[in-house]
């Protein structure tokens, strides 16, 4: 056995072993770039519908021509088939002794039924963002003091700044944002955000006062 056929066959057992670990979906495809016309000595799984004395795929031809020796391997690159299937493809060159390419070693995933399954969750796990202009965000509390925890925090992560490193100016937007999501409706919700803020809660008063004073103000 000469060491071409040697290759051949290793990568043709390698290919079974795939195959047959994934028997769903899954093609590995063995070519002999000796025969580029009838290059395939070995299909293991049937995902393309090629069968065995077929030729090198277009990629595989221009490969070679641009690097010949130098050719690099493919790795999860996407494919189609002709009847509109997606697959993620991965495409190995195999050498011999003296580093010339004698094999590929081609890998084809069929994924259209996983893009079904995606697609068919998608209506359980995608949500608006927004609704009527108001924020979606949801948190599940367990107590109050959670509920004003949780709007506090995306009032704040909104602006972008901690509380102790807050200009006064953002201090009143922190707060103004508070009072229009209803926070200063709940009892304690005073004392939870002056804590929380590293001010008195007069301070706190004093500022809701300011804002509750601009919003009975008439436009002009």
């Amino acid at each position: 056995m000469d060491e071409r056929e040697w290759i051949l066959r290793t990568l043709a057992r390698i290919a079974d072993a795939l195959a047959r670990t994934f028997p769903r979906n899954l093609e590995v495809v063995v070519h002999d770039l000796s025969d580029p016309r009838h290059s395939i000595c070995h299909i293991a799984g049937e995902v393309t519908h090629r069968k065995v004395g077929g030729p090198l795929t277009d990629l595989v031809v221009r490969a070679l021509r641009r690097e010949g020796r130098e050719i690099g391997d493919r790795y999860n690159y996407r494919t189609t088939t002709r009847d509109g299937r997606v697959l993620k493809s991965s495409t190995v060159f195999v050498r011999n002794r003296q580093g010339e390419v004698v094999a590929a070693f081609c890998v084809n995933f069929d994924t259209t039924d996983y893009r079904n399954a995606a697609q068919a969750l998608e209506v359980f796990t995608t949500a608006a963002e927004s609704f009527n202009g108001e924020e979606k965000t949801e948190t599940f509390a367990t107590s109050i003091t959670e509920t004003i925890e949780a709007l506090f925090e995306q009032t704040v992560a909104r602006i972008g700044k901690q509380p102790p490193f807050m200009s006064s100016t953002e201090r009143l937007e922190l707060l103004r944002a508070l009072e229009e999501s209803g926070v200063f409706q709940i009892k304690g919700a005073v004392d939870q955000v002056a804590l929380r803020m590293g001010i008195s809660k007069y301070t706190v008063y004093g500022y809701l006062k300011k804002i509750r004073l601009e919003q009975e103000l008439p436009q002009l």
